[in-house]
């Protein structure tokens, strides 16, 4: 490849323009493009996913880097020039919650992903700087675990108190392009990179063969897209709840965010109530909407010793996946548990039942492979501190499947449970572990 510097270059231009991002927080800067060369497309395309479906022009990443030299030096071209032509994205549809619902996503070319990569990136530098301790989400050296840790020591040393729990509905498909153009114009003012955004905004979107622009929002699943979601939400809410609302508390409180998920958690009901009653009109100010059944203020303060029965309030709220419920430690002290919610369960679980359904008349030893990846992966996430019985479960479930399709491979040779449980002995499947220890040692209860 030549003419190739590497990844240490391009690490240089990043942290330069972190730096003078850092040193000018209130200035909008107006020369970053001339940072995206040749050699910073080849690491935008090292960083890009070989592995995701292909946009509406069919091609794939192989297909792509056949010619890979040609293909990013045009690319950079039409960038810099302006003649580059953001092509729509080609929408699908996922299950959503309990699977009876679905979320639209988009899926741009492969050519589009390497250049919002490489966009990104620079983006990602200047609004490192800004970004809030309270945002988790698609940023460097952040994950969802973290908020959850930073969600739960905050409630245990506040002993609980009232959380608002928040569903803005489809945020990625009515951010105001108004408002976004306002915000980053706060920050990035150089017009090569603004032009390109423009771009990815107005591209509109490929389903069922018909082409729709849509006056609003960003597709969800391209590169670029969450990055501009948090630019989004650090304006409308975490600066706000900042500068605006924290110091009007009367008590305590703090905010845990990640991407458009979030929760805020006040020691103090009137807060509470406060925060409540503002949150509607904050959001549609800047063109958002808070679903008037999904956000709801939860009662969740630490029961007291004389709860009837040692059993805590049944009030719980969800946040990245998992059901939030106060429960007592085999010492007797009450501290906030975590479990797999059900819809994700139930979701998960039907995957794996349509994945079975699909591949059953595959060699047993090609599907146990599979099946182990998919509970790996499970537990990966949902493998935390607290979430034994819940984990127990799923991997019961999935086990009940399996024999329940190796059952209906044949009408002679039934799978019963004794045969079952020898195939396991043979082709066995991973067992439940405890990947993330959420709690810490010194608070573990």
């Amino acid at each position: 490849m030549k003419g190739t510097l590497g990844p240490e270059t391009v690490s240089t231009k990043l942290q330069r323009i972190a730096e003078l991002a850092r040193r000018a927080p209130g200035m909008a800067l107006t020369t970053l493009a001339h940072n995206i060369d040749i050699d910073f497309l080849r690491e935008a395309h090292r960083r890009t996913r070989k592995d995701g479906a292909a946009g509406v022009d069919g091609q794939t990443a192989a297909d792509y880097a056949g010619n890979l030299e040609e293909n990013l030096e045009a690319l950079l071209e039409g960038f810099k020039s302006g003649r580059y032509r953001a092509p729509p994205v080609r929408r699908v549809h996922i299950p959503k919650g309990d699977g009876t619902k679905t979320r639209p996503i988009g899926i741009p070319t492969f050519e589009d992903k390497v250049l919002q990569r490489a966009v990104a990136m620079v983006l990602e530098a200047v609004y490192e700087q800004d970004f809030l301790d309270c945002s988790y989400g698609f940023r460097p050296g952040r994950s969802a675990h973290q908020a959850l840790q930073a969600l739960w020591d905050g409630m245990m040393e506040m002993g609980g108190g009232w959380v608002v729990e928040v569903d803005i509905q489809g945020f990625f498909d009515s951010l105001d392009h108004g408002h976004l153009r306002g915000f980053l114009d706060q920050r990035v003012r150089d017009g090569v990179v603004r032009r390109a955004i423009d771009k990815w905004l107005k591209a509109g979107v490929m389903q069922g063969g018909e082409l729709v622009h849509a006056g609003g929002g960003t597709p969800q699943g391209g590169v670029v897209s969450p990055l501009l979601a948090n630019v989004y939400l650090h304006e409308v809410l975490d600066k706000w709840f900042e500068t605006e609302v924290q110091p009007r508390l009367k008590g305590r409180g703090f905010l845990i965010r990640y991407a458009d998920d979030f929760v805020v958690v006040l020691s103090a009901e009137e807060d509470a109530r406060r925060v409540m009653d503002v949150l509607p009109k904050r959001f549609g100010r800047y063109g958002l909407t808070l679903h008037p059944e999904k956000t709801r203020l939860v009662p969740f303060q630490r029961p007291t010793s004389g709860t009837p029965g040692g059993k805590a309030d049944p009030q719980s709220f969800e946040l990245l996946g998992f059901t939030h419920h106060w429960a007592k430690s085999l010492r007797g002290r009450w501290f906030v548990k975590r479990k797999t919610a059900p819809s994700r369960f139930g979701r998960a679980l039907q995957r794996v039942g349509e994945w079975c359904r699909r591949n059953r008349h595959l060699p047993v030893a090609i599907q146990q492979q599979s099946l182990a990846q998919k509970l790996k992966g499970h537990y990966g996430y949902f493998g935390i501190t607290g979430n034994a019985a819940a984990l127990g479960g799923f991997f019961y479930e999935v086990k009940r499947v399996w024999r329940q399709w190796l059952d209906r491979r044949s009408q002679r040779a039934k799978m019963a449970w004794p045969r079952f449980e020898m195939l396991l002995e043979r082709y066995p499947l991973p067992p439940p572990v405890v990947v993330h220890s959420v709690y810490r040692s010194t608070a573990n209860p």
